[in-house]
């Protein structure tokens, strides 16, 4: 009789294998292609044995969303785990990030591209791996202002976006002033701007050292931001 120590390795198993072709199908079939049926099919069993583990296409996104989001994180906090100085830090992130998209361009896409029609991520589920990485930056951007390393002549956030600037850092447990999280938002937009245009070949043949421009982005934002 099989423990439940055991069955719990199985269901480990079995589910990380149905994650893996999930990534290979990902890359090769899109968001929208996702196939459970596909899955089961390359792993050589009946679709119903893929269905006890990943019940739908939904859960199998939800299942991607996750591990994109955490493996982006890790990454993140690989890139700057051994750096203090908080500017360095920000543009070690940076960096990590769009070397991680240009990489692996579909899990991208999944994150930070077009909805998947139909499907909606469970809040409950996707926030947390979701925010990991902005939520290192902010904190290095936090570290930066305790140690007045920030600009104090920031520009003022329009009354209308305070208490949403203010509702982002209290979400993501950070001490900063609106003006900060409000420049901060600028700094996370060219990240992820910026990565996209890369990813979804915005910029054509424009560029031939396409990592050097992007690194020559940010450091423009940090300019506006520190000292």
């Amino acid at each position: 009789m099989m423990t439940g120590s055991k069955r719990a390795e199985n269901r480990a198993a079995m589910t990380e294998e149905i994650l893996r072709l999930g990534r290979a199908h990902l890359s090769s079939h899109g968001a929208a292609g996702l196939s459970l049926r596909a899955i089961a099919r390359e792993m050589g069993v009946v679709s119903s044995a893929v269905y006890r583990y990943v019940p739908s296409r939904d859960d199998l996104l939800t299942l991607l969303l996750v591990d994109g989001y955490s493996d982006l994180a890790d990454r993140v906090d690989e890139a700057i785990t051994t750096v203090d100085d908080p500017r360095e830090r920000i543009a070690r992130a940076a960096l990590a990030m769009w070397r991680w998209a240009v990489e692996d361009p579909a899990r991208w896409a999944l994150l930070y591209g077009s909805p998947v029609p139909g499907y909606a991520a469970p809040a409950e589920v996707t926030v947390e791996p979701g925010t990991r990485a902005v939520g290192a930056l902010l904190a290095t951007v936090a570290h930066g202002q305790a140690r007045g390393l920030l600009r104090d002549d920031l520009p003022a956030p329009d009354d209308r976006v305070i208490d949403a600037l203010a509702g982002v850092a209290d979400e993501l447990g950070v001490e900063l002033t609106p003006a900060v999280v409000h420049a901060a938002t600028v700094l996370w937009a060219v990240i992820i701007g910026a990565i996209s245009l890369e990813v979804f070949g915005q910029y054509g043949d424009s560029f031939t050292d396409p990592e050097a421009l992007f690194a020559g982005q940010v450091a423009l934002v940090l300019d506006a931001l520190f000292r």
